[in-house]
């Protein structure tokens, strides 16, 4: 008998406290799988979001932040800038953003002017869109008006973008303009050049301005979601090192069992290498299978919640694979392995190092 076969035939005898052991990994790798798939998918979602939906360059005022949304608050790019930005040769569909506070009913709101509405989902039609926190505030719906900053207004649309309390109302950019004393909080644009150097030309040449590429946001987006990620990870993983102390436990727990067969295989000539090999492999195939388990646990799981709050929360169109990428799911498996490799080391050297006549007299 290959110390392969004894390790098969080990790890089926105890079909039940093997699949015990194995329970505390598979939850283990389900919460990682699951959580790193949510930011890895989300990074993935929003890079493709912003490389199909943003212009080459975004241009905002150097006071006013360069976050994901441009210039915040009340800082916008002076009629200057905006004139000398508008005539530059090397930037071609020049759109304006602009954006600010208001409220309505008490409650504090977003306005943001739209050039191209599809950047958001809209059940309904453009024109005068709300966000979906006002319909549950208020009860607004299709053909509801409203009145912000003296302009009564009628609801077109709804969608599903915003929420934690605060408002959005997505208008056309000229009606947001005009609301908005045709202050610019962003401009977007093309480039004919090179992206980067347009961006240097910009900042060198138009005082109190401040460029973003597509590179430069995609690198927020790592930044941000790599820590998000890196924490609920470090967090998932304490669930899969309890999964990997328990297959320590059970080894033991097997050897003790197994003392006087061990004992017997010795005498027959399996040598201490094999002995050892045996009992690493029998904990390497837990930690195997255990893993290819979680892994079908959590994308079932990512799927449900896919396919159950996708709409809501304006994702739906994100997939599986950018999620549960071929990389990830090779790292899980092997990664998973191997830490059950490691923790069935001490009791496979315990294993090896019986004295045969010991262990053949041991009751």
């Amino acid at each position: 008998m290959s110390i392969y076969k004894l390790s098969f035939k080990n790890f089926k005898r105890r079909k039940l406290r093997s699949a015990l052991t194995m329970l505390g990994v598979i939850i283990g790798v389900t919460a990682l799988v699951v959580l790193m798939g949510i930011g890895t998918g989300l990074t993935s979602y929003m890079k493709e979001q912003t490389n199909s939906l943003m212009g080459d360059i975004t241009i905002v005022n150097s006071s006013g932040g360069s976050g994901f949304t441009g210039s915040t608050g009340n800082t916008f790019l002076n009629s200057h800038a905006v004139n000398q930005i508008e005539n530059m040769s090397q930037l071609y569909d020049i759109k304006k953003q602009t954006q600010f506070n208001s409220e309505l009913n008490n409650m504090q709101i977003v306005i943001e002017g739209m050039s191209d509405w599809n950047q958001i989902k809209i059940n309904g039609t453009p024109g005068v869109v709300i966000s979906k926190s006002l319909v549950d505030a208020f009860g607004y719906k299709i053909g509801s008006n409203i009145t912000i900053e003296d302009h009564k207004m009628t609801v077109t649309g709804i969608t599903n973008e915003g929420g934690f309390g605060i408002g959005l109302v997505f208008i056309d950019i000229n009606k947001a303009l005009s609301m908005n004393d045709n202050e610019v909080s962003s401009i977007t644009a093309n480039t004919k050049a090179d992206p980067d150097t347009v961006k240097k030309e910009i900042e060198s040449s138009i005082n109190g301005t401040s460029a973003l590429t597509k590179s430069d946001y995609t690198k927020q987006i790592d930044s941000i979601m790599q820590t998000v990620t890196l924490f609920v990870s470090a967090i998932a993983s304490v669930a899969l090192l309890v999964g990997v102390i328990s297959i320590i436990n059970i080894m033991l727990v097997n050897v003790s069992e197994r003392t006087k067969e061990i004992g017997v295989l010795k005498a027959i000539g399996f040598t201490n290498g094999e002995i050892l090999g045996s009992i690493l492999i029998e904990a390497g195939l837990l930690g195997f299978i255990a893993s290819i388990i979680g892994i079908i646990t959590a994308a079932v799981l990512m799927e449900i919640g896919i396919t159950s709050y996708g709409a809501q929360l304006g994702i739906e169109n994100i997939s599986l694979i950018q999620m549960l990428p071929l990389w990830m799911v090779a790292g899980v498996i092997a990664g998973a392995t191997i830490l059950s490799v490691l923790a069935g080391l001490y009791p496979a050297w315990r294993a090896s190092k019986l004295n045969v006549v010991e262990a053949l007299r041991y009751e």
